[in-house]
C-alpha cells in the first residue's frame, strides 16, 4: 500500500497529519481507448480528480507507441471502414455503366490517396479525443504507465523521466492487440496494425483467419482488385455468428472471386524472389505479396506490473474482474478487451460509463452483456444487383 500522500503546489511530497488519506487523483487511468477515455470523462463530469495515461500516437502500435483514441479509432474500425467504403466503389461502377453512365475502359485508383484520407482522419479524431479529456479536466500524461502499489502508478515520459502518482482508484484500460501465431516464418507476415498502413497495395494476398478482421480484409484487397486466399480452420468463416448467414457471406467471398480453404492451416512461411510461399497443412503451396495473420488479440498486460502488485489475471493474460469490473484488489479496476469479456467498443464505452457512475456517482451500475449487436463489414459479388448489393453488405450476429 502507498504511503498516504499529496502532491503541494511546489511538486514536494508531504503526510497528512489528521489520518486522512489524501492522493493526487481520485482516479488514475492507465490507457486511453474508447473504454478509458469515456470512465475518465464521466468521472471527472461527477467531481472526480482525474488522471490518464497513454503511449504516444502511431498508427502501427507496439508495446511503446499507441495513441489517445486506442484501437477502433487509430487502427481499427474507423480507418478499416474508410477502406472498405473505397473498396466498394469498383462495384458501384460496373453498375453505373449498366446504367448508361459512359465510363474509361480503364478507371484508375490511387492507393496512396486513400491511406493519406484514412491518416488524415485518424490524426483528426486523435486530436478530438484529447480535447475530450482537456475539456472535462482530465490530466492527459503521454507515456507508459504502470502499477507499482495498490494506490501508485508509474509513468514513463517519452524522455525517460519517471513520474509516480498516487491515486484512490486505478483503472486498467490498455485493451488488446493483435498476436501472432507459432509458426515458422511468422515474422514476414502483417497484423492488422499493418494493413492499415501498407504502402503498397499488394496483388496478391493471404489472409490466415475466418474471423471478421479476416473476411473485412479479404473483402477490402479483392474490392480493389488484389487476388486473395483465405485459410481458416473450420468449415464456414465467421465462427459464432448465425450458421445461415455465415454460409451467405462465404458464397459471397466465393462469388466475389476470393479463394477460401476451409478446413485448412497454415504450416510455414518463406521469402522467395517471387514474394512469399506459404504451405498448408494439406501441401498446398500460395505464392503472395502479403501474408496477414488474423487469429485473434490477446490482451495488453505484459508491462503493467499487475501480478507484482496481486491483480489476478486468467490464463491468456486479461485482467479477471467481477461484475462490476473490480480486481482482486479494491482500489484497481479493469475495463474493454484487457478484461477479454466481450470485446467491442461500445461494450468497452458501456463498462466505462458503469465504472463512472458506481464508483463516483452513487449509483450501482452494473454493464449488461445480453442483446449485444455486432456487425461484419464486407462487400457482396459483383453480379448482385444494386438493391441486393445495399441490403447485404454486412452480417449481424444477433
Amino acid at each position: 500500500m502507498a504511503l498516504p500522500r499529496k502532491i503541494l503546489n511546489d511538486g514536494e511530497l508531504s503526510q497528512t497529519g489528521d489520518g486522512e488519506t489524501h492522493y493526487d487523483f481520485d482516479l488514475f487511468v492507465i490507457g486511453a481507448g474508447s473504454g478509458g477515455v469515456r470512465a475518465s470523462r464521466f468521472s471527472a463530469n461527477f467531481g472526480a480528480k482525474v488522471g490518464i495515461c497513454e503511449l504516444p500516437f502511431h498508427p502501427i502500435s507496439s508495446e511503446v507507441i499507441g495513441g489517445v483514441g486506442g484501437t477502433c479509432v487509430i487502427r481499427g474500425c474507423v480507418p478499416k471502414k474508410i477502406l472498405v467504403y473505397g473498396a466498394s466503389f469498383g462495384g458501384e461502377l460496373e453498375d453505373a455503366r449498366n446504367f448508361g453512365w459512359e465510363l474509361n475502359e480503364k478507371v484508375d485508383f490511387n492507393w496512396k490517396k486513400l491511406l493519406q484520407k484514412k491518416t488524415d482522419e485518424i490524426n483528426r479524431l486523435n486530436g478530438i479525443y484529447k480535447r475530450l479529456l482537456s475539456n472535462a479536466g482530465v490530466k492527459l500524461f503521454e507515456g507508459e504507465g504502470k502499477v507499482v502499489g495498490t494506490n501508485e502508478v508509474e509513468v514513463t515520459q517519452l524522455d525517460g523521466t519517471k513520474l509516480s502518482y498516487s491515486a484512490k482508484h486505478i483503472l486498467i484500460a490498455t485493451g488488446s492487440r493483435a498476436q501472432r501465431p507459432d509458426i515458422p516464418g511468422q515474422e514476414l507476415a502483417i497484423t492488422s496494425d499493418e494493413a492499415l498502413s501498407l504502402e503498397d497495395l499488394p496483388k496478391r494476398a493471404l489472409v490466415l483467419g475466418g474471423g471478421y478482421i479476416a473476411v473485412e480484409f479479404a473483402s477490402i484487397w479483392r474490392g480493389m482488385g488484389a487476388a486473395v486466399d483465405v485459410i481458416f480452420r473450420k468449415e464456414l468463416p465467421l465462427r459464432g455468428f448465425d450458421d445461415e448467414m455465415r454460409a451467405v457471406v462465404a458464397r459471397n467471398l466465393e462469388g466475389r472471386g476470393i479463394n477460401l480453404h476451409p478446413r485448412t492451416n497454415l504450416t510455414e512461411l518463406i521469402k522467395t524472389e517471387d514474394g512469399i510461399k506459404a504451405i498448408t497443412d494439406h501441401g498446398e503451396e500460395l505464392r503472395a505479396d502479403v501474408v496477414l495473420l488474423a487469429t485473434g488479440r490477446t490482451p495488453n498486460t505484459k508491462r503493467l506490473n499487475l501480478e507484482a502488485v496481486g491483480v489476478e489475471l486468467d490464463k491468456v493474460g486479461a485482467v479477471k474482474v467481477d461484475e462490476n469490473s473490480r480486481t482482486n484488489i479494491p482500489s484497481i479496476w479493469a475495463v474493454g478487451d484487457v478484461t477479454n469479456r466481450v470485446n467491442l467498443t461500445p461494450v468497452a464505452l458501456m463498462e466505462g460509463t458503469c465504472f463512472a457512475k458506481s464508483v463516483f456517482g452513487g449509483e450501482n451500475s452494473k454493464p449488461d452483456y445480453t442483446n449485444i449487436p455486432c456487425a461484419v463489414f464486407s462487400i457482396p459479388p459483383l453480379s448482385c444487383s444494386r438493391s441486393q448489393r445495399r441490403s447485404g453488405n454486412r452480417a449481424s450476429k444477433r
